[in-house]
């Protein structure tokens, strides 16, 4: 973290973010939009484009200049499937997909970064059937899943085949599945929840369903079991917007079980995390004539709540034809 604080000398009437890059010089206007944390003056926050007056007191703060690169790092990763081109992983609840403000190392970017450079290392620098081996682009990460989600996804090894798989993904010609342990009955066995997203405008740092603005977001449901209050439900999103599986469920009200922004403490589970897993990914990689499935196990602490949800509701109501181990595949 950096800091800055000082008294506005000059004529005034300039913008604050001109006056930091013309004036101090300290970052330019994208840097400071980009990595500014907090900008008082006279001790109160305020906007970039706040004008200011001769004599009015500065205090800023902002991130430090993020790393030119990706930073390779030796870290552990479950692997489900790899070839030449692509890496396909299970990964785990609490690792950040890509480096951010807070999380430039220790993320599954720069997991990846290590485990690709190490493979590098061991042959020539050419890549498979002659293609460069330099690294694509973040580290080869075709979409995102939140920090306290687990499950599959999916990397390219070189910049043609995360093309390749982008392309799919923008299409939405990939197959996701998730389930979710919801905390409240759902209106309905099954259904889809369709509408508008777009940032919370009472919290910067969550979205929501607005009416106007934002982008379309698509979500199928289905309850697979009821336990007293609670449900496991198969999730499918059509689209791939920040947050959807969350936001979705929290506008049903039955908010996912864990989830720190849009859920409640659960008193059955208070020391819950987010009960959010994505089980399954269809998608049809480089070389090949037909899709391939990958399916990720259900961690742990998953685990441990339906177990304890099936001790305490044993004749808890379940949909024999679409258990959790065979939602079908459209």
């Amino acid at each position: 973290m950096e800091s800055f604080e000082g008294t506005v000398e000059g004529p005034g009437g300039t913008r604050l973010d001109v006056y930091v890059a013309e004036t101090l010089g300290l970052l330019t206007r994208s840097q400071f939009k980009a990595r500014l944390r907090s900008a008082r003056v006279n001790g109160k926050p305020v906007k970039a484009s706040r004008i200011l007056k001769t004599g009015d007191s500065l205090s800023l703060s902002w991130e430090e200049e993020p790393p030119s690169g990706l930073e390779p790092e030796d870290i552990p990763l479950t692997v489900l499937y790899e070839d030449a081109r692509t890496i396909v992983l299970d990964k785990a609840q609490g690792m950040v997909t890509h480096p951010a403000h807070g999380n430039w190392r220790g993320t599954l970017a720069n997991a990846l970064a290590g485990r690709l450079s190490a493979a590098r290392r061991s042959r020539d620098e050419g890549g498979p059937d002659g293609r460069s081996s330099g690294a694509p682009d973040r580290a080869g990460i075709v979409h995102r899943l939140d920090k306290d989600t687990s499950g599959v996804i999916i990397a390219a090894k070189d910049a043609e085949a995360q093309e390749y798989l982008s392309a799919q993904f923008r299409d939405r010609r990939v197959l996701k599945e998730y389930l979710a342990l919801v905390a409240a009955p759902l209106p309905a066995p099954a259904g889809r929840v369709e509408g508008r997203m777009g940032r919370d405008p009472r919290d910067r740092k969550r979205f929501a369903p607005v009416e106007k603005g934002g982008k379309t977001a698509v979500t199928d449901w289905k309850v697979l079991q009821e336990y007293g209050p609670y449900r496991l439900v198969a999730l499918r999103p059509r689209t791939g917007r920040t947050h959807q599986l969350r936001v979705h469920m929290k506008a049903l009200g039955s908010p996912i079980l864990g989830d720190p922004l849009y859920g409640r403490r659960d008193p059955r589970f208070p020391e819950a995390t987010l009960m959010l897993h994505a089980r399954r990914l269809r998608i049809l990689l480089p070389g090949h004539a037909e899709p391939s499935t990958f399916t990720a196990e259900v961690p742990e602490h998953f685990r441990r709540a339906l177990a304890a949800l099936r001790r305490e509701f044993p004749d808890g109501l379940q949909d024999t034809s679409n258990r959790m181990d065979k939602i079908s595949s459209d």
